[in-house]
């Protein structure tokens, strides 16, 4: 078998390279910063895994407890049920104890009849008559819409003061019974909101908040004029498209009071 020149000069590379393959590598230039961040990164890792573990103590950190507040929401609703339930046949067991006790005892029946004298007055008995009805509601909002002008989440919505400036406004215009989403309220109810809804003696109600009240229909618009508070909610209705709706009703029924009359303090005025 015949070689060319050009095989010889062939094999040549081929030795060359095997050589080089022989010699040790250069190594590569190592970045010192770099090299120093490693292992103080790794450091962080580590306790960062630390900390998630310790709190997650065995359960999952992004578990959405949503279907359990919903849950939770739900018991808590069913159990001040039954308790209301329970406190309405005590009260009326008190009251056949009562009527029955009072056929023989003139004392009993004194301050029996003292007391059903003042149960209109106390909210304790079912009213009917004109009135003003006002419906407070949140503003509307479409899927993308963005938020007016200068405007935030909580400019959108029905507040705690927005609720007790109507309720005091109507009490100050000489209303005789008033009610929040068909309960009937007291001097002595309390309003307050959790976020948007509103709770009402251990209830929660969601907008839009429908305030009824009997009395004199153009005595309590007028002291609905003249409340800061409810002109201040006014103002952001138009500006925010908040929902605020007066009117005047011929016939209004408000419940009578059936919550508990504990208090749970009170001070006397001197």
């Amino acid at each position: 078998m015949e070689y060319t020149s050009g095989g010889a000069a062939s094999w040549r590379k081929v030795a060359r390279r095997a050589g080089a393959g022989l010699l040790p590598r250069r190594r590569r230039q190592r970045r010192p910063g770099w090299s120093a961040a490693v292992p103080l990164i790794a450091l962080a890792a580590g306790f960062l895994f630390t900390t998630s573990a310790n709190t997650a103590d065995g359960t999952a950190l992004r578990e959405d407890r949503r279907p359990e507040l919903t849950q939770l929401i739900e018991d808590r609703r069913g159990a001040v049920n039954d308790a209301e339930t329970r406190a309405a046949a005590l009260r009326a067991e008190v009251d056949a104890l009562t009527d029955a006790t009072a056929d023989s005892d003139t004392p009993v029946a004194r301050q029996r009849d003292r007391a059903a004298a003042s149960r209109q007055n106390a909210g304790f008995t079912a009213l009917a008559g004109q009135g003003v009805v006002v419906e407070l509601d949140d503003a509307p909002r479409m899927a993308g819409e963005e938020l007016p002008e200068g405007a935030n989440n909580d400019d959108l919505v029905v507040h705690q003061q927005d609720v007790q400036a109507v309720v005091n406004a109507l009490w100050a215009g000489g209303a005789e019974a008033m009610s929040i989403m068909d309960v009937r309220i007291l001097s002595t109810s309390a309003v307050r909101c959790v976020g948007n809804t509103l709770l009402l003696h251990g209830r929660v109600y969601s907008p839009p908040f429908k305030i009824a009240a009997i009395g004199d229909p153009a005595a309590m618009k007028q002291a609905l004029a003249d409340s800061k508070g409810v002109q201040d909610f006014k103002d952001a209705a138009e500006h925010y498209r908040l929902g605020y709706r007066e009117t005047t009703v011929d016939t209004i029924r408000v419940k009578a009071f059936e919550g508990s009359t504990n208090l749970p303090s009170a001070k006397v005025i001197r």
